[in-house]
């Protein structure tokens, strides 16, 4: 977003005798004052919304200040290993949401799911083959081979693949105290001339969410449970292609269905296999470990801008808004 161009005094509309039934339309027009639409849009919409839903509830001042309350203690329990934040939205809907807006997928393309709270920015950059995490003698090994092909079945070549899971516990690294810089159970790789990525990892078993914080006390109050199904995170990235970001998800789990982030997918659950001799021989894994496979498909750039502005002129139509407010009123790049 630009930065609004500052307003001088003069200029502002008098704002006087504010009630409940004015106080909405005069916050509009003040804010209208925004040189970039975009902005304003953002804003009108925000603040039409947020008043209606206090008019709708009928909240009251003790309410108000217990969500005020609220999400200063998000903020404050927060810091560069702990998203509160990004927990709250995923676990109100809201993560998936916007990803599912802000990358539209064509058919045969795999499907996003939220980024989730644990992703970091430290892990080890190397090659197919590594092993995601330290000896640990009772976690059950994971061999993870998975293809990427574009839409048009192109293997492709040089993907950026940063994946990462927790341990045989549950248990992400940056739940841990010690972890200081020594990330562990996360990489970031680059799939091979054949379109091909493989690394080690442990079969993903079910964990809950942090419930140590304000989120926590939200999933109590409503009565929700907080445990994750199993999965394995990816992101992918190559130049000219849509980024995905996404999970995969060991079928049978038992909170497979009521997954507290909302991020299963039907076509994000996989069936694990065993290894045979063939690919024990191949990949240097013992046989009988445990092997997901799986077909990563990339949408490109183009694809993906073209749904956005097809869903995008739906809402204008819903809204009836003439199209020419198409690139102003909303971002499709």
């Amino acid at each position: 977003m630009s930065r609004c161009a500052p307003i001088l005094p003069s200029q502002v509309p008098a704002m006087k005798d504010l009630t409940a039934d004015n106080i909405t339309q005069n916050v509009v027009i003040l804010n209208s004052l925004c040189a970039d639409t975009r902005v304003r849009y953002i804003f009108e919409r925000l603040v039409t919304h947020l008043h209606d839903f206090a008019r709708e509830v009928r909240l009251t001042s003790d309410e108000w200040q217990t969500g005020i309350d609220f999400l200063t203690a998000a903020g404050q329990i927060s810091d560069d290993l702990r998203a509160e934040m990004i927990l709250l939205s995923d676990t109100l809907g809201l993560s998936l949401l916007v990803d599912a807006i802000t990358h539209p997928r064509p058919k045969g393309a795999t499907e996003g799911t939220v980024l989730g709270p644990f992703h970091t920015h430290d892990a080890p950059v190397t090659a197919n083959g590594y092993t995601l995490h330290k000896e640990d003698p009772s976690a059950s090994s994971l061999l993870v081979l998975c293809s990427i092909k574009s839409t048009s079945g192109q293997s492709l070549e040089g993907v950026i693949c940063d994946v990462w899971e927790g341990d045989a516990h549950g248990f992400y690294d940056v739940q841990d105290p010690d972890r200081g810089g020594n990330p562990n159970g996360r990489a970031v790789l680059r799939s091979d001339q054949d379109g091909m990525l493989f690394f080690t990892a442990v079969v993903p078993v079910p964990y809950p969410i942090p419930m140590d914080g304000p989120v926590g006390s939200m999933l109590r109050l409503l009565n929700r449970h907080p445990n994750r199904p199993g999965h394995i995170h990816f992101m992918l990235q190559k130049d000219g292609y849509d980024k995905l970001t996404t999970a995969l998800y060991p079928r049978g789990d038992p909170y497979e269905t009521s997954d507290p982030v909302f991020g299963v997918k039907e076509s994000l659950i996989i069936d694990l296999e065993e290894v045979d001799e063939t690919v024990a021989k191949r990949y240097d894994v013992p046989v009988g470990t445990k092997l997901l496979r799986y077909d990563f498909v990339l949408a490109t750039v183009d694809e993906v801008r073209a749904l956005k502005q097809k869903n995008a002129k739906d809402v204008l139509k819903q809204m009836r808004m003439d199209e020419e407010m198409l690139g102003e009123l909303f971002s499709v790049d």
